[in-house]
C-alpha cells in the first residue's frame, strides 16, 4: 500500500464497511438489515483487494456475499411476517456490554501490538493452484457438497411449504 489511491480506497471502503455493519446493528426491518450484511461483505472484499490478497476478495464474495445472503435472504422470506421485525429483546443489555468488552480488547491488543513490517519477501499467488486442485483432485468432493446443499435447501423448502 504505497501509493496514494490504494490508502485512499482503503479508508473509503473501511468507513463503507463500518457504516454497513452499524447499519445492520440499528435499522429495525431484518432485510434492510440483510442489504447492510451484503454491502458489509463486499466492503471487506474490496479491502482484500487493497491489501492484494485477490483470491480471499473472491472467495468473499462468492462465499459471503453471494452465497450467505442468499441463504440468509431465503431463510427470512421462509418466515412469517410478523417475525421478520428487529424487536428489542431483554438480551439488548448483554449484548451492549459483550460488544463493548470486545471492543475494548481489540483496541487494547491493537494498541499493545507491535506493528512493524515484515522482512520478507512477498506473496506466491496461490489461486491457480487451488483452482486446479478444486477442478482436478477435489471435483468429486466439491460437487457431492454442491448437491447436498442443493438436497438441504429443497428440504427446507419442502418442510416449510403450507398444504
Amino acid at each position: 500500500m504505497d501509493d496514494t489511491g490504494t490508502i485512499v480506497a482503503f479508508w473509503i471502503l473501511t468507513v463503507v464497511t463500518l457504516g454497513a455493519a452499524l447499519m445492520v446493528v440499528i435499522v429495525r426491518n431484518l432485510l434492510h438489515a440483510v442489504l447492510s450484511l451484503v454491502l458489509s461483505f463486499i466492503g471487506v472484499a474490496g479491502l482484500y483487494i487493497t491489501l492484494s490478497a485477490d483470491f480471499v476478495a473472491v472467495a468473499q464474495v462468492l462465499i459471503y456475499a453471494g452465497a450467505i445472503s442468499v441463504l440468509i435472504l431465503f431463510a427470512l422470506m421462509l418466515t412469517p411476517r410478523a417475525a421478520r421485525d428487529n424487536a428489542e429483546t431483554f438480551l439488548q443489555g448483554p449484548a451492549l456490554v459483550l460488544a463493548g468488552l470486545t471492543a475494548a480488547t481489540i483496541a487494547g491488543v491493537a494498541a499493545a501490538t507491535d506493528w512493524s513490517e515484515a522482512s520478507r519477501g512477498p506473496f506466491t499467488q496461490t489461486a491457480q493452484a487451488i483452482g486446479e486442485a478444486l477442478l482436478n483432485r477435489y471435483v468429486l468432493p466439491f460437487e457431492i457438497a454442491s448437491v447436498v446443499l442443493l438436497v438441504a435447501m429443497v428440504g427446507a423448502i419442502v418442510l416449510v411449504r403450507e398444504d
